[in-house]
């Protein structure tokens, strides 16, 4: 037995949403044993969660559901992104690993070293990232089966200055970003949360970062599956970095209500 508390968490919505508002980067929490394969002081590591953690997403996705006709499902991650990055490729194709960003860092969003670079991802791979996406394929089949379609909205924030490990850190930074998938993301989608966010300043697309998570079981096969990152800058709800939220979040949270009721229907 043990009292960890859970890796990741679905919190369950209306039986009829098809909505799921997925938090994979809010939580500051590593388990010591992770913590000790881990070469930062603490001060160091504090440091580090500050300028990686989406800091107040699972409140921002929280506030949202309440505020939402009908309550969407959500998917949130429990630990740090430090432990694994549940949105990674666990293999050669995920690009990040040329900055040491794979499922497992070895690298700091600064570059400096996190793990030692002969460190074996493996068995965080298999008791942290592995159950954790069996367990997003089965609330997105859930939400098929029970609706007919799924909705994926990733919720991620951002800082106002690009941090050094960022591959496209070069182009814009609106105040909210929108991560498409060709297959995955329907113009219809795209317009609701451009006319959702309007009221939290510029939207745009693909920068700094792209694309939208959906589970490999689903991706490129099932249209019926949609998906949408929204990357909130963080300067437009909270001080920076890893500090308080501010009135903004409560705009936001609106903002996400009221895409979940454009698409809900």
């Amino acid at each position: 037995m043990t009292d960890a508390p859970p890796a990741f968490e679905l919190l369950p919505g209306a039986a009829r949403s098809p909505v799921i508002l997925h938090v994979p980067h809010s939580s500051r929490a590593i388990p010591a044993d992770v913590r000790a394969g881990i070469v930062l002081g603490d001060a160091a590591l504090e440091r580090e969660l500050d300028h990686m953690t989406d800091a107040h997403t699972a409140e921002l996705a929280g506030r949202a559901s309440v505020r939402a006709v009908r309550t969407p499902w959500r998917f949130v991650n429990r630990t740090s992104r430090l432990v694994v990055d549940p949105e990674r490729f666990p293999d050669e194709r995920e690009e990040m690993t040329a900055v040491g960003m794979g499922a497992v860092y070895t690298r700091t969003s600064h570059r400096a070293v996190l793990r030692p670079a002969d460190s074996d991802p493996r068995p965080l791979v298999e008791r942290y990232f592995r159950p954790y996406a069996r367990a997003m394929t089965e609330a997105v089949a859930d939400r098929l089966a029970a609706t007919g379609r799924a909705v994926i909205v990733d919720v991620h924030s951002y800082p106002t200055e690009a941090l050094p490990y960022e591959l496209h850190g070069g182009g814009p930074r609106p105040a909210v970003c929108l991560g498409t998938d060709a297959f995955h993301t329907p113009p219809g989608l795209l317009a609701a949360a451009r006319a959702a966010f309007e009221p939290c300043g510029d939207t745009g697309l693909d920068s700094p970062f792209g694309g939208a998570y959906i589970p490999l079981e689903f991706h490129g096969k099932r249209p019926e599956v949609h998906a949408l990152m929204v990357e909130i800058r963080r300067d437009t709800y909270m001080s920076e970095p890893g500090g308080p939220a501010g009135p903004g979040l409560s705009r936001l949270a609106g903002a996400l209500a009221a895409l979940v009721d454009a698409v809900s229907d």
